[in-house]
């Protein structure tokens, strides 16, 4: 039955929902977005950041500390893997649009391989005193830990809007994608501009994970789900758009809530592929496309 505090409490949830995914997808806005580089091993990364800050959290390192220390280490990760990509199809002329599918897909497999033998397929969480809590607003329980991705989320939006804006490296990851030789004449290495565009977009990926593993517990195979929402996501907001990125993961995050709420949680994972493509279908650059 229709109940207005059903959709005001869906559209709540949906809401944090959304900021959620835009935290989880906003690495592959810049990867896909603005490099045009077929980055499909994101969501496996992902996972891989999650299992990072597990581990720390072992030694009593709260998770979103962890995701703060990995950064670091996961962006020069993401720079190691473009110089290998580079090296492999790109800098030979090969077609990287087939073969660098191929590439990340192999990507994504090892790494779900190396997970599972490592921690076997039992789900991990990790532990801090903001998990499991929640705020109360009236008749509404709002939970901590996607509060807290909903103020990462914003975070990273406003931060790499600001890079990407008002550096001029930033202005260069922005341009690299369409048009290198312009580029060369302001004095910048496009491979440069991009290995270090690809490390910001791994990077990010360890925060996220944080994000990941604080909302949920996390187990090896998980990146399969969030292979369709983060794409989803991206596509929706338009390739390379930051701010888009946000909207559209909101929207993401409302449909699916409102869907969970009156249709039942077997709905759900099938709106992401539906916006998809009906997107695709009507407006092919997404809402805030370039």
């Amino acid at each position: 039955m229709f109940s207005i505090d059903l959709l005001i409490e869906a559209l709540i949830f949906g809401l944090l929902l959304g900021c959620f995914y835009a935290a989880v997808s906003i690495g592959l806005s810049v990867a896909f977005g603005l490099l045009d580089v077929p980055h499909v091993a994101h969501p496996a990364m992902l996972i891989l950041g999650s299992y990072g800050v597990y581990l720390l959290g072992l030694y009593g390192v709260d998770p979103i500390v962890a995701g703060l220390l990995l950064t670091p280490v996961f962006f020069f990760l993401g720079a190691g893997l473009y110089r290998m990509y580079y090296e492999t199809f790109e800098k030979r002329g090969q077609s990287a649009a087939v073969n660098g599918l191929a590439f990340f897909f192999g990507l994504a497999f090892i790494i779900e391989v190396l997970l599972v033998v490592a921690f076997g397929v039992d789900q991990r969480s990790a532990e801090a005193g903001y998990i499991g809590g929640s705020l109360k607003l009236g008749e509404f329980r709002l939970p901590f830990r996607l509060l807290v991705a909903f103020g990462v989320a914003l975070v990273l939006t406003a931060g790499l809007t600001a890079y990407l804006s008002r550096t001029f490296t930033g202005r260069a990851i922005k341009a690299v994608g369409q048009d290198e030789a312009a580029l060369r004449l302001m004095g910048a290495d496009p491979v440069r501009i991009k290995q270090i565009a690809f490390g910001i977009a791994t990077g990010v990926n360890a925060l996220a994970g944080a994000m990941l593993i604080i909302v949920t517990p996390v187990e090896p195979t998980m990146d399969r789900i969030y292979i369709g929402r983060t794409f989803c996501v991206v596509v929706l907001a338009g390739l390379g758009s930051m701010s888009g990125t946000l909207v559209a993961a909101i929207i993401l995050g409302v449909a699916e809530s409102i869907v969970l709420m009156f249709l039942g949680a077997s709905w759900a994972p099938a709106v992401a592929f539906g916006l998809l493509l009906a997107v695709l279908a009507f407006r092919p650059k997404g809402l805030f496309g370039r």
